[in-house]
């Protein structure tokens, strides 16, 4: 079954006029416009910004080159450049869904999907990830959701890989069903792969699903946790699949991209310099978040109520600490907060399936984690005394 793209984007046929302009541009003709309004095609442009705007939808040409480079050599007509993930996924949402149109998304999870598809009048259905010592998708309980009336309204699949605040990768086996399903069924995959490098206790075997083949997919990643840069706001979407499905999907892309034209030139001549950074500051990154897991593991083994364990986290640089179900999660941060002026995530703001969980970082200095660390044993003992 191929992919149902939304009504949302206008691809009329173009009109006689653009449509010669096309011929001529393929036949490599210039034309000069009456209306060009480009002020810098006419000696108007600010002398710090000397350059011309070229008006490329999918982001500066020169950008996506050096962009499709770091990737391995990927096509550059593959890219969009945009300003975060969160602006690809308003994009995919129009892209691919009318309003009242369903997008899947995994539960425990960052509610963040949920909250930019209510922008987007588009519904979103939780699938639960299942943990047996690992965290883990079922496909079957998927496909359970796509049986259901409200099932056939769902227009994409999002993947998180790794999983946020699970730090779940998605599994050689999970992806090959996934994939089937979603070709059999017509849906496409959403996968956000922002925190792929950040490998902590990974399976074998794991892979990005970017340039993925057997079913329209959509990979998102950027500098954000790439670069640990939350305020370099550079995000890309990589478009692959049947050859036919993303033809389709990058002429609607375009317009969306076209209306939208989100990347400043001033941003986009940083990136190579960006990208020429971005493995060792990920290295950098990688190095402190695997250190205070170690440290971590080492504070919950010599602590001597041994009621507090740690989620095993493949992937990411958060993870989530498991508290006695008894102590309410609240009263926990309440606790910490008056007691030793710190704070934290509770479980239940990811939903997650019980009571009893807190949701740690693992990017503070040393010294800060191992002391916030100690608080919160700490305060979970004071509590179950």
């Amino acid at each position: 079954m191929s992919v149902r793209f939304s009504s949302r984007v206008n691809v009329s046929a173009p009109n006689p006029i653009a449509q010669a302009e096309a011929l001529t541009k393929r036949e490599g003709v210039a034309l000069a416009k009456l209306n060009d309004s480009n002020p810098t095609n006419h000696g108007l442009a600010p002398k710090d910004m000397p350059g011309r705007y070229e008006a490329d939808p999918r982001g500066p040409r020169a950008a996506r080159e050096a962009l499709a480079k770091f990737l391995g050599g990927v096509n550059p007509e593959s890219l969009y450049l945009l300003s975060s993930t969160s602006q690809a996924y308003s994009w995919l949402m129009k892209l691919l869904c009318d309003p009242g149109d369903v997008v899947l998304a995994p539960k425990p999870g960052y509610p963040l999907i949920a909250s930019i598809a209510g922008l987007e009048c588009v519904q979103t259905f939780d699938y639960q990830l299942r943990y047996d010592g690992s965290w883990y998708i079922e496909p079957v309980d998927i496909e359970m959701l796509l049986d259901t009336p409200q099932g056939q309204r769902v227009r994409a699949l999002v993947l998180i890989n790794p999983n946020n605040p699970t730090g779940s990768y998605v599994k050689q086996a999970e992806r090959e069903a996934l994939v089937a399903l979603c070709r059999k069924r017509g849906i496409a995959i959403i996968a956000d792969e922002v925190f792929y490098d950040y490998d902590l206790e990974p399976f074998a075997g794991n892979r990005r699903l970017a340039g993925e083949t057997g079913v329209l997919t959509f990979a998102l990643d950027g500098f954000s946790k790439m670069l640990a840069a939350p305020h370099a706001k550079v995000g890309w979407i990589r478009v692959s699949g049947p050859p036919q499905e993303v033809a389709e999907a990058q002429r609607r892309l375009d317009v969306i991209a076209d209306d939208y034209l989100p990347m400043s030139d001033l941003i986009a001549e940083r990136i190579p310099a960006l990208l020429a950074a971005a493995g060792g500051q990920t290295a950098r990154v990688r190095e402190r978040v695997r250190a205070n897991l170690a440290t971590l593991h080492a504070l919950l083994a010599a602590d001597e109520q041994g009621v507090v364990d740690v989620l095993r986290a493949e992937g990411g640089w958060n993870v989530l600490v498991r508290v006695p179900a008894v102590i309410d999660e609240n009263e926990l941060v309440l606790r910490l907060i008056a007691e030793h002026r710190l704070t934290g995530q509770p479980g239940y703001f990811f939903d997650m399936p019980a009571n009893g969980y807190l949701a740690v970082s693992l990017l503070p200095e040393p010294e800060e984690f191992r002391r916030g660390i100690t608080a919160l044993l700490s305060a979970v003992n004071a509590l179950l005394e």
